[in-house]
């Protein structure tokens, strides 16, 4: 359980120690976790229901996706009021029972909060677009034509197409790194500094533990909205990451007075030990690190191994890139799938061989400094789910063939309808063609599952003090080494992602086996000759003194 007063401010009094780094994180998306109000759609009472299942995974720190009234045109990811709870997901009192409960759980909890942008149907917005004379204009990036009358610049949106959408009534565009329904906030103006003080104040009141910051890279804009360089032809028909890379992107993302807005949303938190953890999504390790100074973001998503496919080398500069560009590595946050790609088991390959390889990358992350997360179903070994045309909700998924919704389809808990996941006739997605044996219920407890598998890591990492620490870390592989391998303070790590079996040729204990899991049970199996790694396998041994 997790010390903190009563009362309608939770002010804190446990230590204001980096808490998080000892902390194995599970992030959900709460519209398809739990469905508690029986409406098709997962809600925070359902999240509540539910909360035994990070408890016996082992997970400690949960991210919880937004839950705020939002006209849904991103899934939430468009906020319409900052202050309260979209009532399909909860209420107040809700929320402070999920908070309290997941605390006596021993369970921290941070919630998004998307500050790059609004909703259109924000009263900012609204007021700013009624008001061109008004002080909620400048609460937004707005710019005069260009040249010919089109847009100020050449900048892209995320989703696709131009980044600028043209307000008839004054004449101007306003910009928005995503979809139209989502124009960017000024983060040069101190009226939108301040009034995200309030913001983050009442949250960290009601009791949350920080903060997942929802487009961490892009909050402040080039003051002159330069154009970017140009990398390559643009297409506009093109899918929407070409559209993106067709661009350097200079002067849209990682601005340097984002720091400022870091360091003063850092000045809130650390009153009351809570935690900043930025969705630094970029695409260079160069731009990974000027988002982490000491000062600013307590932790950072590293996202380099959410494109990667299963070949040493790429996922050997996909570990080492970060760690290299940071000055202390346990401020990374590694994941291997997440709400905005492809899951892991299917794009390491698909069926068990995907699924496989998925929890051996998984094992060298969690025996890596930083702190891992788990999104949710990955510890179910679920692969990306099968979502017909006409059932897709995701805006970027109905234009084109990258959508999200894949990822997010409905969380199997047992067998039956909906497998658990909701009483409704109809739920907001399919199930994505889950089985019985994707389930929960039927994973828990039997010692072969993908759960249970998964458990046995998070156990390994949260009782060995060495694979948390943030130095000793050797890199004992080649560059054109199947094998990706290091060693931490006597541990030896392992995976191999080569067609051939191979031989590790370290010394120790083997304690973990992803095709097993723990092997405390089962150490008979390498109780003679050298530890050979087969494909789509990775170990952990123990040093031979028995350090933990």
């Amino acid at each position: 359980m997790i010390d903190r007063p009563r009362g309608t401010d939770h002010e804190r009094s446990v230590p204001l120690g980096a808490w998080w780094h000892d902390c194995v994180g599970y992030a959900v998306y709460l519209p398809s976790f739990a469905d508690g109000n029986g409406d098709g759609r997962g809600d925070l009472a359902g999240l509540i229901d539910r909360l035994d299942h990070l408890s016996v995974l082992g997970a400690d720190l949960l991210w919880v996706t937004p839950f705020h009234p939002s006209p849904g045109a991103d899934n939430g990811y468009d906020v319409s009021d900052y202050e309260t709870v979209d009532p399909a997901a909860g209420d107040l009192g809700t929320v402070g029972r999920l908070i309290d409960e997941a605390h006596q759980r021993g369970i921290r909890v941070v919630m998004d909060l998307v500050a790059n942008h609004t909703s259109r149907e924000h009263p900012w917005f609204r007021a700013a677009l009624d008001d061109p004379g008004g002080p909620y204009r400048d609460f937004y990036v707005w710019a005069d034509p260009g040249p010919g009358g089109g847009p100020p610049n050449n900048w892209v949106s995320c989703f696709g197409g131009p980044a600028w959408t043209l307000d008839p009534g004054s004449g101007q565009y306003y910009l928005h790194l995503f979809l139209p329904d989502q124009p960017d906030l000024n983060w040069r103006n101190p009226a939108v500094a301040e009034a995200f003080d309030g913001i983050i104040e009442r949250w960290l009141g009601a009791g949350f533990d920080g903060f997942r910051i929802d487009v961490a890279q892009g909050l402040v804009k080039d003051a002159a909205l330069r154009s970017n360089p140009q990398l390559a032809p643009f297409d506009p028909t093109a899918p929407r990451r070409d559209q993106w890379a067709a661009f350097e992107h200079r002067h849209d993302i990682v601005q340097p007075g984002t720091l400022d807005v870091f360091r003063r949303w850092r000045s809130h938190c650390e009153r009351r030990g809570a935690l900043l953890l930025g969705e630094t999504s970029v695409d260079h390790p160069e731009q990974y690190g000027r988002l982490l100074p000491g000062d600013g973001l307590h932790l950072g998503f590293w996202l380099g191994l959410l494109k990667t496919g299963w070949e040493s080398g790429s996922i050997r500069r996909a570990l080492r890139d970060p760690l290299g560009a940071v000055d202390d590595p346990r401020r990374i946050a590694w994941v291997c799938s997440s709400l905005d790609e492809v899951r892991a088991a299917t794009r390491l390959g698909g069926g068990d061989e995907g699924r496989r390889r998925s929890l051996a990358l998984a094992t060298l992350l969690f025996c890596l400094p930083g702190t891992p997360f788990l999104y949710q179903g990955e510890e179910l070994g679920l692969l990306q789910g099968d979502v017909p045309a006409e059932w897709r909700h995701d805006p970027v998924g109905a234009a084109v063939t990258d959508g999200r919704d894949g990822c997010r389809t409905p969380m199997p808990w047992e067998p039956g309808p909906n497998f658990g996941f909701s009483v409704a006739d109809r739920t907001w997605l399919p199930d994505g063609g889950r089985t019985d044996d994707d389930t929960v219920a039927v994973q828990r407890g039997r010692p072969d599952s993908w759960f249970e598998r998964y458990r046995a890591l998070v156990a390994l990492r949260r009782s060995t003090p060495a694979l948390r620490q943030a130095g000793d870390l050797t890199w004992i592989d080649d560059a054109d080494d199947a094998l990706v391998a290091f060693r931490r303070s006597g541990w030896t790590i392992a995976t191999n992602c080569g067609p051939d079996p191979v031989g590790l040729g370290a010394n120790g204990t083997v304690v973990f086996d992803s095709d097993l899991g723990s092997v405390a049970d089962r150490t008979d199996q390498y109780a003679t000759g050298p530890v050979v790694v087969r494909p789509g396998q990775a170990v952990v041994l123990a040093p031979p003194d028995g350090t933990p």
